[in-house]
């Protein structure tokens, strides 16, 4: 089965409200579920210093944000869930990506331009306050997405452009080095070019005055508030003057928030429980049980987590483990493709006498069985190849006594056609490997 692979940024700032979980927390995870879909979730933690200069804010605000989403029922054995700031791919790729971005081409998008426009209402500076991050966040936006060939990338419709931007960025950097990219071993192109998924349907709750719930409007409930918390803030949600025994109108915010959280009967039911005049105490006083009965559970797993920030720690390395094995080899392929590789591999480009070919290379990487390493010799032939793993960081540890000890360091159960491998050919690899090491190590040193 062929899978989709679906990019999800999640902005780390803020204290999560029922809107966002209706809105986003709850269906990207229900869609995170599905069998053909190879789902990354990360914590936008360097788009956050953009707008937050305050570290503990910061700090505090990634703890919370991946607590609540693993509280909601985000799978980390099933997606690969990391921290945008564990992946140095990604700040590395973003250069490259900038050294092809046409400044015209930022000077369109809209958080640059509305500034722009706001200093220009003001009297001001066009850049006055304009940090060269807001001017180049769709770079590294795009660096988030093309570092991992993403297929798709839900978004609401203020972020189009951003896709947009990002399928440019990458089609740029496939014309430019396309070839190259190929001289250097790749196949196609550099980058897959990314779909824009525009979620139409997203389910967006009235907030207590009936405009949109919003941190922006101080009209929130917040997820995980305390139950007595939840009930004073929606009893001061505010419905029409309708008497206590009259019918209640169904478009109303209470009505609108209730839907959101119950199944087709128990919606059914307080429907004809409107037309039959209940009372807008009893209404609310019904809101506060249904909300209460889906986020309890939640907010019981979201204190532990909170509690157990090492847990949350390790959830992320692992994630970050499994987006880098992806990550990595694609940015040593692209950094022979602009002439940042090895001198080595300069000299055999250009055909020198003293030449050498290239030096053995290992791989991990993610196929739909699960966690896979290979040791593959410099003239490209693979010499080892292991069989699945169940987790990225078994896969690796596997890999790590195959390169410290050799085949007598891993158990040969591991090994894919363990009976046809070449032993001697295996020492070789290693053996030149680990001496490539020893030199760059003693090259840094001296320097």
């Amino acid at each position: 089965m062929r899978t989709t692979r679906v990019l999800t940024g999640i902005t780390t700032s803020g204290t999560p409200h029922l809107g966002n979980y209706v809105g986003a927390i709850r269906p990207a995870i229900r869609a995170s579920r599905a069998e053909d879909v190879d789902s990354f979730f990360f914590l936008a933690d360097y788009h956050a210093l953009i707008k937050v200069d305050d570290p503990a804010r910061v700090a505090r605000s990634r703890l919370e944000i991946a607590a609540t989403w693993l509280a909601c029922g985000l799978d980390p054995e099933r997606v690969t869930f990391y921290r945008q700031s564990d992946i140095p791919e990604i700040p590395e790729l973003t250069w490259y990506l900038t050294c092809v971005a046409a400044k015209g081409l930022l000077n369109r998008a809209h958080a640059y331009k509305a500034a722009v426009d706001r200093n220009a209402e003001a009297g001001e500076d066009a850049d006055a306050g304009v940090t060269a991050g807001l001017y180049m966040y769709p770079v590294l936006m795009a660096a988030d997405i093309l570092a991992f060939n993403a297929h798709k990338v839900p978004v609401g419709r203020d972020q189009i452009q951003h896709i947009e931007m990002a399928r440019d960025l990458g089609q740029r950097f496939n014309h430019l080095y396309g070839a190259a990219w190929r001289a250097a071993g790749g196949g196609g192109e550099p980058f897959v070019l990314p779909e824009v998924v525009i979620e139409e349907n997203v389910a967006t709750l009235p907030g207590l005055d009936g405009r949109k719930m919003s941190k922006s409007y101080d009209n929130t409930i917040p997820l995980f508030a305390e139950p007595a918390t939840i009930r004073r803030l929606i009893a001061s949600i505010v419905t029409d003057s309708s008497a206590a025994d009259a019918p209640k109108d169904t478009s109303s915010n209470v009505f609108q928030i209730y839907q959101a959280f119950a199944d087709a009967d128990e919606t059914a039911a307080m429907r004809r429980a409107y037309a039959d005049g209940i009372s807008w105490g009893e209404a609310k006083q019904a809101l506060a049980e249904r909300i209460e009965s889906e986020v309890a559970p939640m907010r019981e797993r979201y204190r532990e987590l909170m509690a157990r920030p090492d847990d949350i720690e390790a959830i992320l390395h692992a994630g970050a483990a499994r987006a880098r094995a992806l990550a990595t080899p694609l940015l040593e392929r692209l950094r022979r493709t602009v002439g940042l590789g090895s001198l080595l591999s300069a000299a055999t480009s250009g055909g020198s006498a003293g030449a050498r070919r290239a030096l053995p290379g290992v791989k991990q990487y993610r196929e739909d069985d699960g966690f896979r390493f290979k040791l593959v010799g410099g003239d490209g032939a693979t010499l080892v190849t292991s069989v699945a793993f169940a987790s990225p960081r078994e896969c690796g540890q596997a890999l790590a006594r195959l390169r410290r000890e050799g085949l007598a360091g891993v158990d040969r159960a591991q090994l894919a056609e363990a009976d046809g491998i070449d032993a001697d050919a295996v020492a070789a690899a290693l053996a030149e490997l680990a001496a490539d090491e020893a030199a760059r190590a003693q090259a840094k040193g001296a320097a």
